[in-house]
């Protein structure tokens, strides 16, 4: 009988070791996608014969849609159940993938991958965080944050290395295929996954769900239409920010009436979630912001490949992973603000001697210092910003405050992907045009036919790509143009550098309010809270 009792014990801690190392993979997935991306604009472009904004504003709405429907994914899986919801996300993110594999236009990309797979992500990260809770107990239970936690530090530190190595050496496409065959062995194990059954409030507050979505999608949505020359820019806006103001208004009357709400108000009375939501939004924005300029810069600047691209991009990614875990180990009795403080101030150093040095870099050795300083700063952000945060919060609302802390970090990372791509264009087009209109070497026919070409559709090329568009015109016009596009783009990519910039900058203001306040003081319920 002990030996039967032995051996169910070890069974039992076999298939929680399993489960959570599927749970692992599953983290794995869902940071490395972005990634890939990331890597391959040049590839995703040429391929599917669209262009670089294109790419961009699909990878900003996948972004986006993540964080407007994250706390709508929290609330369906209480109701239909988080294993039922895990598996949709699941499948969801499975569609975007299989479709980036089979696509052959930018319309399928932005339907199933941004959009699809967007939805996937807000219905997978908070059924995850749920099913890790239920599923292990104790010491199991830590073990289980830690390795999904260090899942998605891995893949974000060799995400550019991964993707651009698959990339370069086979295709953008198998990438997308090799994350599939990653969701079928996760799936494979569904059978060790357990339920949670939901014991809480089952109505729904379906006007604050609205409204969120609103709020969210209205402002990074009316940035992505500026983007690509659409119209109703400012209507968009406004209405996302109008939204935003009804949501918040929405959710205290409601809680003040007793009547179910999307999300507690009374979270946000604790100036540590509040200071530590609004840092994880700016760091967000500034690794948004980053991630879109530094890749464009590297591929249709420098013309590097995506592997190339990937090790250019190395030094910011595994500089933020080391730190976040020597910080993690060493902060020892430094106070948590003044880590953050720190964090912030190697972040804005990094960003702008990156805007220092776009015009004179001719190879991506330039970058190697500021993307290690900027990395660095992320790392210790990482390392402090979900204690900080969720320190406050009772052990029943940490799951809730999570998933707020998780969608202002999506709405952040989407503003910022947003945000910089639309700025790096305006400027490019502003610049383009009027170096064109004082050309001594453009006739004025050719100086209008840039300037509505501009007006239409700005657009970042290599100079490769533009040598073959100008085929069959005069070698002086060639030449001109060509000047042109190499003194607008390093001008147009420090603009689009300066949103993330701006960002450390005020995350580095906002920190000194910080040190004011008391610390925090660790909390076990933040446990592994970290890949939220």
């Amino acid at each position: 009988m002990t030996d039967a009792t032995t051996s169910s014990g070890a069974g039992a801690a076999g298939g929680e070791r399993r489960l959570a190392i599927l749970l692992a993979m599953a983290m794995f997935v869902l940071v490395v996608d972005t990634s890939l991306m990331n890597v391959s604009i040049a590839s995703v472009v040429r391929d599917l014969d669209t262009t670089v904004s294109g790419v961009q504003s699909a990878i900003a709405l996948e972004a986006l849609v993540s964080a407007a429907f994250i706390l709508i994914g929290s609330k369906v899986g209480d109701l239909i159940g988080r294993k039922r919801a895990y598996v949709l996300g699941l499948l969801g993110y499975a569609i975007g993938a299989l479709a980036m594999a089979l696509s052959q236009s930018l319309t399928a990309v932005i339907v199933f991958w941004a959009v699809i797979g967007g939805l996937g992500a807000s219905l997978l990260l908070p059924a995850m965080q749920s099913l890790i809770h239920g599923n292990f107990e104790g010491a199991a239970q830590k073990q289980a944050y830690a390795l999904v936690g260090a899942a998605a530090a891995i893949a974000a530190a060799v995400g550019p290395l991964l993707g651009g190595f698959i990339t370069t050496y086979l295709s953008w496409r198998i990438a997308f295929l090799l994350e599939d065959v990653i969701i079928v062995i996760v799936l494979s194990g569904i059978r060790l996954v357990h339920d949670v059954p939901y014991t809480g409030e089952r109505h729904v507050d379906v006007v604050g769900a609205v409204l969120s979505v609103l709020a969210m999608g209205g402002i990074v949505l009316g940035i992505l239409v500026w983007q690509e020359g659409g119209e109703a820019v400012g209507a968009l806006i406004v209405i996302g920010a109008v939204a935003m103001a009804a949501l918040a208004y929405w959710l205290v009357r409601r809680k003040r009436e007793g009547k179910p709400v999307l999300l507690d108000p009374d979270l946000f009375r604790a100036p540590l979630f509040r200071f530590g939501i609004s840092s994880q939004t700016l760091q967000q924005i500034a690794l948004g912001g980053m991630m879109i300029a530094l890749p464009i810069y590297l591929q249709m600047v420098l013309e590097y490949n995506a592997m190339e691209a990937g090790l250019s991009l190395a030094p910011l990614s595994l500089s933020m992973f080391a730190m976040a875990l020597l910080a993690g180990k060493k902060a020892g009795q430094r106070r948590p603000s003044s880590i953050i403080r720190l964090g912030f101030t190697l972040l804005t150093v990094g960003t702008v001697l990156l805007i220092a040095v776009v015009p004179r870099a001719d190879s991506g050795w330039y970058l190697v210092v500021p993307l290690l300083i900027a990395g660095s700063g992320l790392g210790l952000l990482v390392s402090q910003l979900n204690n900080y945060t969720l320190s406050p919060i009772s052990e029943e609302r940490v799951s809730e405050a999570a998933g707020v802390n998780s969608a202002g970090g999506s709405f952040g990372l989407s503003f910022g992907l947003a945000f910089s791509g639309a700025i790096l264009l305006a400027t490019l087009s502003f610049s383009f045009t009027n170096m064109a209109e004082s050309s001594a070497v453009l006739p004025p026919a050719a100086q209008q036919t840039v300037a509505d070409a501009l007006d239409e559709d700005a657009e970042v090329m290599s100079n490769t790509q533009l040598e073959e568009q100008l085929a069959g015109q005069p070698e002086a016009i060639q030449d001109e143009i060509i000047r042109i596009n190499t003194d607008a783009r390093p001008l147009a990519l420090q603009v689009a550098l300066l949103i993330p910039a701006l960002a450390g900058l005020l995350g580095l203001l906002l920190s000194f309010r910080m040190m004011r306040l008391p610390d925090p003081a660790p909390s076990a319920s933040t446990e592994g809270m970290a890949f939220g």
